[in-house]
């Protein structure tokens, strides 16, 4: 049997505080540059983990019911968000991200910096608000 490409849908959970937006999401089996992060204009959230390599012909495939990646997500964000202040951690196979709540939506195309081959960040704010990174 040869393994079988399949873009995965992402279960989520999303939290909100009074002032961030949380979104937890298991992505098992990725590195962090295989990872991207999207808040678009209209308030939406794209999440995506690139497909690794596939099994070698050296192995022989007995079941197939599970897959590292084509991971893909789009959901309708519930309040608008800076995207440019986010916080996205990658580890232990869960994506997190926590979006500062904003009065509109400022998009941002988010990528991840390896930490650890199996854990990576993008650090748009130290916690605070007023410490925001805009780039």
């Amino acid at each position: 049997m040869q393994e079988q490409v399949k873009q995965q849908h992402i279960p989520v959970k999303v939290y909100r505080t009074d002032d961030r937006l949380m979104i937890a999401a298991p992505m098992a089996g990725l590195e962090p540059e295989n990872i991207l992060v999207e808040v678009t204009h209209d308030g939406r959230l794209i999440l995506h983990g690139d497909q690794r390599a596939l099994l070698k012909e050296v192995k022989e495939l007995l079941v197939d019911e599970w897959s590292v990646g084509v991971y893909h997500r789009e959901l309708a964000l519930p309040v608008p968000v800076n995207a440019v202040c986010a916080n996205v951690t990658y580890g232990n196979g869960v994506l997190m991200v926590a979006l500062p709540i904003s009065d509109q939506t400022s998009p941002a195309r988010l990528t991840l910096e390896r930490v650890t081959p199996t854990h990576g960040e993008h650090k748009g704010n130290a916690g605070h608000l007023a410490t925001c990174v805009q780039t």
